[in-house]
């Protein structure tokens, strides 16, 4: 696959793709699930939860910072990683944007 020219593309569809890749693995999944569990910032315990090496998922981990899907604080030798609000808020409004654009299309024709 080609390098996707991005100068092409709107900010908005840039940013909302950087976090649909993002989340289009279902390791990253399980880590939001999982910090969604925690109900609080998690310290170190992530690997644990998921059946991967610890290289991978720090790799995982960072791919969701980069995209701003999840926060990161270092506490000592830990870093802590909790989900970043602004991203959820942006993907509720993308898609309710899109659910009210599809609901008043007729869609009697597909």
């Amino acid at each position: 696959m080609g390098l996707t020219k991005t100068e092409n593309y709107t900010e908005t569809q840039n940013k909302t793709a950087i976090l649909f890749k993002a989340l289009g693995h279902p390791a990253r999944v399980a880590i939001i699930e999982h910090l969604l569990k925690a109900k609080s910032c998690v310290c170190g315990d992530i690997v644990s939860e998921l059946p991967l090496a610890q290289a991978t998922v720090s790799q995982h981990l960072k791919e969701l910072k980069n995209a701003g899907i999840i926060k990161g604080t270092v506490e000592g030798n830990a870093v802590c990683y909790c989900l970043d609000e602004n991203a959820f808020e942006y993907l509720s409004d993308y898609f309710s944007d899109l659910l009210a654009v599809v609901r008043s299309q007729d869609t009697s024709c597909c």
